[in-house]
């Protein structure tokens, strides 16, 4: 409980473009959510395990009988980890489930190529980009990502997970912006001495903004 406390006092700052505790759209929200649970579970195994240490401590002169020492090690010890464990598995998964790319309506498909150290972005109407990519904001929106040259990862963390980009593959990942605004991308897997430097804009515009950027007039 300390640990948990302490860590929710120390995280409330956690804001800002690459905060994953300040969520922008529902699937960023589910992934903060696992976080919480996550830390949530780590901090009861956490308190089970020092209980059990200094239950240890309290009672090593004393001679405990077998059925005893069955239930601190085999039921406290063995059985509540696995079913928390357990519990945050199935949690996780279906959590997950729910950011796949299934079918949607009013779904948007953009083009996303990763290379060093630039990305390109390739809207609907044939627009293409670099460094900044445009989507609607309140609309799930599939990114199918691929690079040219090595494996890149495609991070835009107030919106979505991370998703890599692989040379002669193409990955889909979904995210989906609640609001207008303008949110930081990066590239979250090493790619190269320029890899600080490779990151990219996300512009969500709104119902007007994103017709009129499709149409070409923005």
């Amino acid at each position: 409980m300390i640990l948990l406390v302490v860590t929710v006092m120390t995280t409330t700052g956690c804001a800002g473009s690459l905060s994953t505790l300040d969520p922008a759209g529902p699937h960023a929200a589910d992934v903060a959510t696992l976080w919480w649970v996550m830390l949530g579970g780590a901090a009861v195994l956490a308190a089970l395990v020092f209980g059990l240490l200094a239950i240890a401590m309290l009672r090593r002169d004393r001679d405990d009988s077998a059925p005893r020492a069955t239930v601190w090690i085999g039921w406290l010890g063995l059985a509540m980890p696995v079913v928390v464990l357990s519990a945050l598995l199935t949690y996780a998964l279906i959590l997950g489930a729910r950011t796949l790319p299934n079918p949607a309506p009013d779904t948007v498909t953009v083009g996303v190529e990763a290379r060093r150290y630039a990305w390109v972005f390739r809207h609907p109407g044939g627009r293409e980009t670099q460094g900044v990519l445009h989507i609607p904001a309140g609309r799930p929106v599939d990114a199918s990502i691929t690079a040219t040259d090595v494996i890149h990862s495609f991070w835009v963390p107030r919106l979505a997970g991370k998703m890599d980009a692989i040379p002669g593959h193409t990955n889909v990942l979904r995210i989906v912006a609640a609001r207008p605004g303008v949110f930081r991308g990066e590239c979250a897997e090493y790619c190269g001495t320029g890899h600080k430097d490779h990151g990219f804009t996300v512009v969500a515009h709104d119902a007007a903004g994103w017709a009129a950027f499709v149409g070409g007039t923005r």
